[in-house]
Parts: structure tokens; sequence; C-alpha cells
């Protein structure tokens, strides 16, 4: 079996009750060395074989799958954050698909999540945004068209940007094109939850030289929107004394 398991953020602790028991019984771990904390491999089993597939290709990857299956060994896949996110697993698991071979996906703690928690935001702010665009600027990976960033932007909702910090000259003007103001509040968050992390707090217009001042180039996430200031929102109707649910009669209700 294969397990397609997510790391978590960076912190060793928010790895999944599950995901640390299997990757604890693993016989086989192919770890995202770029990203995963190595800490995590401390648990591993002391004859366990590990791999780093930040210096392997796809081809190399299966190879090793193939063989575990074959020895008959329980291999762990292990991912940054939640492997559905940027994780490239679909074309592993396509191919898996071709070869007979079993797997399960076990979830994680997004890095997205893990920046929330370091700033205490709630991206889902009532009469602020109700939505969060995930995506990403394009690079030497291409996006769909109608997924390029100034037009995600103009909808002038929540934006989580992934694998962008590189490239923060680009994501203002982009930003700004869209029609954004230059004094929409921004974070950037670099390796949240991890013991070296770095936040900045900035807005459109500043975000380019903030990150610069920094030093943050790579391994952060840029959120966009007016919930990174959470000034002005309307109280949730969820606990509102008036509002009647299923579960509580709201007073004054009829």
């Amino acid at each position: 079996m294969i397990y397609f398991i997510g790391a978590g953020p960076g912190a060793t602790d928010l790895i999944t009750v599950r995901g640390q028991k299997l990757l604890e019984e693993a016989d086989v771990v192919i770890y995202a060395g770029s990203l995963v904390n190595k800490e995590l491999l401390e648990s591993c089993k002391d004859d366990a074989e590990i791999y780093n597939s930040a210096e392997m290709t796809l081809e190399e990857v299966l190879e090793v799958m193939k063989k575990a299956k074959k020895n008959g060994q329980v291999t762990v896949r292990l991912h940054t954050g939640d492997p559905s996110l940027y994780g490239a697993i679909r074309e592993q698991m396509d191919a898996l698909d071709a070869l007979g071979i079993a797997y399960e996906s076990v979830p994680g703690v997004s890095s997205f999540c893990g920046a929330a928690a370091s700033l205490n935001l709630e991206y889902t702010l009532p009469d602020v945004s109700q939505t969060v665009i995930i995506t990403r600027l394009e690079g030497r990976t291409s996006v769909p068209e109608k997924e390029q960033l100034r037009s995600l932007a103009s909808h002038n909702t929540t934006l989580v940007l992934f694998l962008s910090s590189g490239m923060t000259e680009k994501v203002q003007a982009e930003l700004l094109e869209a029609g954004l103001s230059p004094e929409t509040p921004v974070a950037i968050v670099y390796k949240a939850t991890w013991s070296d992390e770095k936040r900045v707090v900035c807005t459109v217009a500043t975000l380019a030289e903030s990150a610069k001042a920094a030093g943050i180039s790579k391994t952060a996430l840029i959120i966009v929107g007016d919930v990174v200031s959470h000034t002005k929102y309307s109280r949730s109707k969820l606990y509102d004394p008036t509002f009647t649910t299923e579960f509580r009669k709201g007073k004054n209700s009829q």
C-alpha cells in the first residue's frame, strides 16, 4: 500500500494523528525534501528506507514504489501541507492505477491554514469576504488563461497566493492592474508554523518593497484582502441572540 500523507505546514506536531501513525510504521518513506520538516523523519523506524523526492524524477519515485510493492513493504509518500494543493499527486496516482498498486490519501493541514492561525485570521468575515481564491502567479509553470491573477483579483475577494513570493513585483503589478486599491491589506507569511516563521503585514502598494525588506523570496504565502486588517465586519448570525437556529430559539423571535 502507498499512503499519500500531508505533513502539515511545518511544525512537527501539526501532522495528523493518522499520518503520524502511518509514518512510524512505514518501511519506505519518500518525502518532499525541499519543504517537509526533516524532524518528522525522526519518528521513522530505524530500518526504514528514506528517499528525498526533491532529488528525484517522477519515474524514479515510481521505481521506488514498485520495488516496495514487490517486497511487500508499506510506503509513505510524505508531502508538505495537504497533498491536494500543489502536491503533483494526480500524476503519481494515475501511474499507480496503471500499475495496479493500491494507495490512499491522508489529508494534512495546509500552509494557508497555518498562515491564518499565525495571523489570528478569519478568511470568511461576514460582509467582508465569503470567498477564498487559492491560486498562484504564472511563472515557469503556466496557469490557464482564465485563471490569470489579474482576472481572479478583479473579483475583489480574499486571495491566497502559493508559489509566488519570488515574484512580488509582478504580483503587485497584476493586483493593481486588476483594479485593487493600493491600500488593500496584504500579509506575507514565510514558513508558516516553523520556528523561523516571519509575518509581514503591508498593502498592495508596498508588497514588493516589504517582501524585499524582510528578505522573503521563497517559501511564503501572500494573502490579499480586507480580511487581513479585519477592522470592519458584521457580527455572525450564528451566535446572534436574536437569531433562531435548529438548536436555539432566538430571543424576541416569533
